[in-house]
């Protein structure tokens, strides 16, 4: 079953609804390997219009509805999208999309879409019997753009096999699943999340966007199993009152990923919902997780407690290497350098970008993630940051990410980032920029000085922040990821930043 507030489908009902909206596509002109985008919060269309699009070799494309009007364009423009399918919501930022593209012959508001479906009458349609290959592509997921404009990663029948595969046989993802797909659909957290749970015949509650307390509510209604989210999602939970008397007494395992977490979060977490935690690594190129710190290992009291810093070991079908981006040689277990995956979750490439293409998927198919780390002997990957968010001062390399995770052990820190600022002696330095926890000193100065010293007896001193800037809340994508570039802007403009 496929749940979304007061409506349930079945999947005999989900399948006969795809059908016509393959119908109503084929009718527009839209033929295999054309995309179909979709610009909505979750919910049960967005389904309706994978599956339908999935019938017709059509390809989904899920747009990222926080986007601006002239990003969203892009994106559509970029896909070459014939009809777009759009919330109510949206109404407004379509108005202002609808002059910048040139490929959208069919526009369907959501609050028409039933009858634009049902044109030809609501009874059974037939399966148009589209046979496709394992290589034919099934959907089109936007990167995120942190480092900039997004690229459409290209995911294929066989890529999503692959998870589908792993979500049952690592996972235990299963008929007795009740799933939360509280993420959003443009991203594979959301999308490969919802099918895994999907594909194994179990009931998959939508939540249509992140609310805590609404959350909460669903996990006691639907005595929810399993979800995936994001770290940020978790310290929303753990900042929301209700949560100290909900019921969450049905949770088997919460999944995370997509972004660093601090070990003080997670634990809190894994105290205050009292379940399993399993963390995944992976990227939209990747089509989601490659790597798993499964629920047995994270034991924060233990005698391995180190491993809650940890990414995990790759699945079993997964090939890693961690390589020296000056000289492209493999390293040592130990050695931080750049993560390289190969397996056959990988993308086929960004569509109409050879050269970006040609840039991280080398000729033998190992796929350059841009994500800085190392494994040690026993094979768990430990990340640090993004190569592009490292900071170089003085000619040694500084991970954002452990920096981090020592300024989140302060107690009057609730969130924070460090990035890399201009400085004459040393090339760069590291600041950090904080959110205060609720009671925290609004003496800047002083909490300044004592966040620096705390970090300095956990850290050595050329990694500690020079300097420390308070703001309100840190921008973020839909992922949950900091957006650096953002944060770094001001503190460079009009200097050249030529160190990496």
């Amino acid at each position: 079953m496929l749940t979304e507030g007061p409506r349930t489908l079945t999947w005999s009902e989900l399948y006969e609804r795809a059908k016509r909206v393959s119908r109503a596509l084929a009718g527009e002109g839209v033929t295999p390997g054309d995309r179909v985008a979709f610009l909505d919060r979750n919910g049960i269309e967005y389904f309706e219009v994978f599956f339908g699009c999935a019938l017709l070799g059509a390809v989904s494309v899920a747009v990222n509805w926080r986007l601006a009007a002239a990003e969203i364009a892009a994106i559509v423009d970029d896909a070459g999208a014939p009809v777009v399918i759009y919330g109510a919501d949206y109404a407004a930022t379509v108005k202002e999309v609808t002059p910048l593209v040139s490929s959208v012959r069919t526009w369907v508001a959501i609050d028409r879409f039933a009858e634009w479906r049902d044109a030809d009458g609501d009874g059974p349609a037939d399966d148009p019997g589209y046979e496709p290959g394992p290589d034919d592509v099934v959907t089109q997921l936007y990167t995120s753009g942190t480092t900039g404009l997004p690229k459409g990663a290209m995911i294929s029948g066989r890529n999503i096999s692959c998870i589908l595969t792993e979500a049952d046989r690592v996972f235990h993802i299963g008929a007795d699943t009740v799933s939360l797909v509280a993420m959003p659909l443009f991203h594979i957290g959301g999308t490969g999340w919802a099918l895994c749970g999907m594909s194994h015949g179990g009931h998959s509650v939508i939540l249509r966007d992140i609310e805590p307390v609404e959350m909460l509510g669903l996990i006691e209604t639907h005595r929810i199993t399993e979800t995936f989210v994001v770290p940020a999602v978790l310290m929303f939970l753990l900042a929301t009152p209700e949560l100290a008397t909900a019921d969450v007494s049905s949770l088997r395992t919460v999944f995370y990923g997509a972004s660093p977490i601090s070990e003080d979060v997670l634990v809190r977490s894994i105290n205050a919902l009292g379940c399993d935690f399993a963390q995944v690594y992976g990227l939209t190129e990747t089509t989601g997780a490659i790597t798993s710190l499964m629920p047995d290992d994270h034991d924060p009291d233990g005698p391995r407690a180190g491993l809650l810093r940890s990414a995990g070991r790759p699945l079993d079908h997964v090939e890693l290497r961690i390589v020296d981006t000056v000289s492209g040689e493999d390293l040592p277990a130990g050695e931080v350098g750049e993560l390289w995956t190969r397996s056959e979750q990988n993308m086929l490439g960004y569509w109409n970008k050879a050269d970006e293409t040609a840039s991280v998927l080398s000729s033998d198919g190992w796929f350059r993630t841009g994500d800085a780390g190392w494994i040690d002997a026993e094979g768990y990957l430990y990340l640090h940051d993004r190569i592009k968010d490292m900071v170089v001062s003085g000619g040694e390399n500084v991970y954002p990410a452990e920096v981090e995770n020592a300024l989140l052990a302060h107690g009057a820190v609730a969130d924070a980032a460090v990035i890399g600022v201009p400085d004459e002696r040393w090339g760069e330095t590291v600041k950090a920029i904080v959110v205060r926890s609720p009671g925290a000193s609004d003496d800047d100065e002083a909490l300044a000085a004592d966040i620096i010293a705390a970090t300095r007896t956990r850290l050595a001193h050329y990694k500690c922040p020079t300097s420390v800037d308070f703001v309100d809340a840190l921008p973020r994508n839909p992922s949950g990821k900091v957006l650096k570039r953002e944060l770094r802007a001001p503190y460079w403009e009009g200097i050249e930043r030529n160190i990496h």
